[in-house]
């Protein structure tokens, strides 16, 4: 992980207006500058999952905090999915359909998988490893989760 100092820089040359917060385009303008190349869509997940105040921009400690997941994000383990759920994410996430992942292929799917788990710890009251969903629900889960 990047130390604080150099993280504080990073942010600083994209918060041009000096306020102390970055929306998803300035966002999108540190990671290209690190050569992390994502989309829009990509960029205001990352907020979200981030946002901790849930303003819809990015401070300097909800910055902090996206670097330490986007740094984690090769070593994350333990999602258990069924061989078929592994595969069908795999191929949503291969976007040349070469069998390959580039890096932000990679991080994309990290980011969808843990908004995923959180998503779905929310209905698993019980914490059973189990949920029941009317269509509604299912329904709002899924864009919830869409990227």
């Amino acid at each position: 992980m990047a130390t604080e100092e150099r993280l504080k820089a990073w942010f600083e040359s994209v918060d041009v207006q000096g306020t102390g917060q970055i929306n998803a385009f300035d966002l999108k303008k540190a990671l290209a500058a690190g050569n992390l190349h994502f989309s829009d869509s990509i960029a205001q997940q990352m907020i979200r999952m981030h946002d901790a105040d849930r303003n819809g921009i990015m401070s300097f400690a909800e910055f902090v905090a996206l670097n330490k997941f986007l740094s984690n994000a090769l070593t994350m383990t333990g999602y258990a999915l069924d061989q078929p759920a592994f595969y069908t994410l795999c191929e949503s996430f291969d976007e040349t359909k070469k069998g390959m992942f580039r890096l932000d292929d990679f991080i994309s799917l990290c980011i969808f998988v843990q908004s995923a788990r959180n998503l779905f710890t929310s209905y698993d009251t019980t914490g059973q490893g189990r949920v029941s969903l009317d269509f509604n629900q299912f329904v709002y889960c899924a864009a919830s989760c869409r990227i």
